[in-house]
């Protein structure tokens, strides 16, 4: 059952060969076998999933109408709000936050989700390798003595170990893609208000989108599927028809126009096995049908700096909440403002902390036009950079991410470095254009990340090219380790 994608399970759950309770047992034992090496949750819930798995199978008993996704147990990113199941953000100040209402994307995914647990991630989504979270860090099914990627590393790592066959993260500036890319997977981040962020706990409010994070396409279109749609309790949440995104996903990519990005494939620290994998890609997708060229987008290179603005502003302003008072942790101390001293101090990590100082100095007052203000005209150029390759080409191509997995320690005292990871996927975060990561090939026997970019809601034609290049490429998912 285990080699079985989500799709192919699902298919067999509705057709009753195989039960909803049988996959999440089958779930739970995988979790029992391999998690102790991997460390991919901060909760566990397997009697949860059993007993959600019970009701799901009653439904179909019953003749109720089941949808194909709420058949398959799903690893959730502890950042997104579940009802009564511990919520902790990877951070020592939420450790004992239970929420009393459920994140939107869980709510339409259904009234039962098959919830094997709360993935591992670093501390409010604030990293590139899952090195940060409070609960140790998770490891890359792979090769265990490399990182997973991050932010949602242990959403990866749950979803290549088998202990899940698919899983939500959430993509600020690539803490899908970039895990996804490191761990053989699919990753997609959707257009920015195709999935509500109600119940997400934010990090950065204007970049932050949930998204799939699936072992093919077929799967990340159907996981899509389950909790794409306007939400009314999310005032960026797009009012815009959900399509069928598995209609069109075998249609091929003749005729269509594919860009290879010139300053991202060529973007300093890219290894060039990388490069070479992207680009062997393009040539297999041009051999598809598709119209292949080279685009350019002059004003990425300035994406990294710009993100390292915008971002820790927004999160300056979005943990101000956590001060000991309303819920969390809160260190007792005589006087108000110790206690928040003392409260921030111990619930912090120090890369929270680090991005709170940038985000706060970013916006003082005689710094605000210097750095937040030129970083929000940077990122309109970029918007302008994407409008103006839409017009050419339908779909972009690049390297998810320059490098592939690297080991645990490596960068962990070098932001810099650890920034530089993001490198290729951040200029589609800023623009809020959709854009996933498929495996292209292997590295030195490590995953190879390629990511296709698309218009604003234009996810059915990102889905079959991706599709498509899946198809012509030669990786194929093998559970890990």
């Amino acid at each position: 059952m285990l080699e079985l994608s989500a799709f192919e399970l699902a298919e067999r759950v509705l057709s009753r060969e195989v039960s909803a309770t049988e996959a999440a047992a089958t779930a739970n034992a995988r979790v029992e076998e391999v998690e102790g090496r991997l460390n991919s949750f901060i909760t566990g819930t397997p009697e949860l999933a059993l007993e959600r798995a019970a009701r799901v199978d009653e439904r179909l008993r019953r003749g109720e109408e089941v949808r194909p996704w709420e058949c398959v147990p799903i690893a959730i990113k502890d950042v997104l709000s579940t009802r009564g199941v511990r919520t902790t953000c990877g951070s020592r100040i939420l450790e004992n936050f239970e929420p009393v209402y459920e994140a939107s994307a869980l709510a339409n995914f259904g009234p039962d989700p098959i919830m094997v647990g709360k993935a591992n991630m670093d501390e409010f989504a604030m990293g590139s390798s899952t090195e940060n979270s409070a609960y140790g860090p998770t490891r890359n099914p792979w090769d265990l003595s490399r990182v997973p990627g991050g932010s949602s590393g242990g959403s990866a790592a749950a979803v290549a170990a088998g202990e899940g066959w698919w899983a939500l993260g959430t993509d600020t500036g690539g803490s899908v893609r970039q895990p996804a890319a490191f761990c053989g997977l699919v990753g997609l981040k959707p257009t920015y208000g195709r999935v509500s962020r109600y119940g997400l706990i934010a990090f950065a409010s204007s970049l932050d989108q949930i998204g799939p994070m699936t072992r093919d396409v077929r799967d990340a279109a159907l996981l899509l599927q389950a909790i794409a749609g306007h939400d009314p309790r999310d005032s960026t949440s797009a009012d815009v028809e959900v399509p069928d995104y598995l209609s069109s996903l075998e249609s091929g990519v003749e005729g269509l126009r594919i860009g290879i990005v010139r300053e991202l494939t060529e973007a300093e620290g890219v290894e060039e096995a990388v490069r070479e994998i992207s680009l062997r890609t393009a040539r297999s997708l041009e051999e598809a049908g598709a119209e292949v060229g080279e685009v350019s987008l002059p004003h990425a290179s300035y994406g990294l700096p710009a993100y390292y603005i915008i971002a820790p502003a927004e999160v300056s302003s979005n943990l101000a909440r956590y001060d000991g008072v309303r819920y969390g942790l809160r260190v007792p101390a005589d006087g108000v403002h110790e206690m928040y001293r003392r409260t921030r101090a111990r619930g912090f990590g120090d890369e929270v902390k680090r991005r709170i100082m940038l985000g706060t100095y970013a916006l003082s007052a005689g710094y605000y036009e210097a750095y937040y203000g030129q970083a929000q005209k940077v990122r309109t150029k970029i918007i302008e950079d994407f409008r103006k390759a839409f017009t050419r080409y339908d779909v972009l191509l690049s390297p998810t991410c320059p490098t592939t997995a690297f080991e645990l320690g490596e960068k962990v005292d070098d932001p810099l470095a650890m920034y530089a990871n993001d490198i290729c996927s951040i200029p589609a975060s800023l623009a809020g254009i959709p854009a996933i990561s498929i495996p292209g090939g292997t590295s030195r026997g490590l995953p190879v990340g390629v990511q296709l970019m698309g218009d604003y809601f234009s996810e059915p034609t990102l889905l079959r090219a991706a599709r498509a290049a899946e198809r012509t490429s030669d990786f194929r998912f093998h559970l890990k380790p």
